[in-house]
């Protein structure tokens, strides 16, 4: 339990990167993930927004919970009360740990917001926080506490927003688009000036640090300005392209099934996107 905690530093080697112990791992995360995330959304789907909210609610409660509990170990094991500096929500998978709560508990255009925000973002987070994790599977060994924390609470991220989804929770209206780039850009500006204070990697704005962002900061030669300018822009493009990809099934859908009953839509429209 020692080791598995990282307790005095890990004695065993990392199995590395894209090892089949990592592909292995994360699978099984992803597994669990998606059956749930079907079961329950099937389950709740005609239920009242008061009980499908309920999913939400333990959603946020079991992310913040493992997050803080990550937290806490992080500066017992380190002994430096102030190694918390270098977990703060600021990594794009982390605005979950806000954004899941706001969608649970907030109400209005805010709300309806969050819960587009989740699940726009709730699956991109999944994947890069397990299969193109390599800052944390190059660093740590697979079966570690790093990485089995990161794995559930990415995995959170992707179950609510496939859960959104399937259930019918998203609105996905144009009005609230401005809403979404707002609580993104909010974050980027704070993160990157957390990275310039502490200085630390949030967003991976300062360096692609083993992920894919690598390419990017490659390219433009480690660029200081240009290459957090890409970063962020991407985020934007993502956001615009996945809104594309949303109302292009939703409208052929709707034109295919054109003339049935709205209830054998949506379950049409759901079923596709999963």
């Amino acid at each position: 339990m020692k080791e598995f905690f990282g307790f005095g530093g890990y004695q065993r080697e990392p199995e590395g990167y894209f090892s089949w112990q990592h592909l292995l791992f994360v699978t099984c995360f992803m597994i669990v993930m998606v059956t749930l995330a079907v079961i329950l959304g099937r389950k709740y789907r005609h239920r009242s927004d008061k009980e499908k909210n309920l999913i939400l609610i333990w959603s946020a409660i079991l992310i913040d919970s493992f997050e803080l509990f990550k937290i806490i170990l992080v500066c017992i094991r380190s002994e430096d009360p102030m190694a918390w500096l270098l977990d703060l929500p600021l990594f794009l998978c982390s605005i979950q740990l806000i954004t899941i709560p706001l969608a649970a508990f907030s109400k209005g255009r805010v709300r309806e917001a969050a819960l587009d925000f989740v699940f726009i973002f709730g699956i991109l987070g999944a994947v890069l926080g397990t299969y193109l994790a390599g800052n944390n599977y190059s660093s740590y060994p697979v079966l570690s506490f790093d990485n089995t924390v990161s794995a559930i609470t990415h995995s959170i991220s992707g179950f609510t927003s496939l859960y959104i989804v399937i259930s019918g929770m998203e609105s996905m209206k144009k009005k609230n688009i401005k809403i979404t780039f707002a609580i993104l850009l909010s974050f980027c500006v704070a993160a990157y000036i957390a990275n310039v204070l502490i200085p630390y990697n949030y967003m991976f704005l300062m360096a692609g640090d083993g992920t894919p962002y690598d390419i990017i900061y490659n390219l433009v030669g480690g660029n200081p300005v240009i290459y957090p300018l890409i970063v962020v822009a991407l985020f934007l493009v993502y956001i615009v392209a996945f809104r594309a990809v949303y109302e292009l099934i939703v409208s052929k859908l709707s034109a295919h099934k054109h003339g049935s009953g709205s209830e054998e839509n949506n379950e049409a429209k759901d079923e596709a996107l999963v």
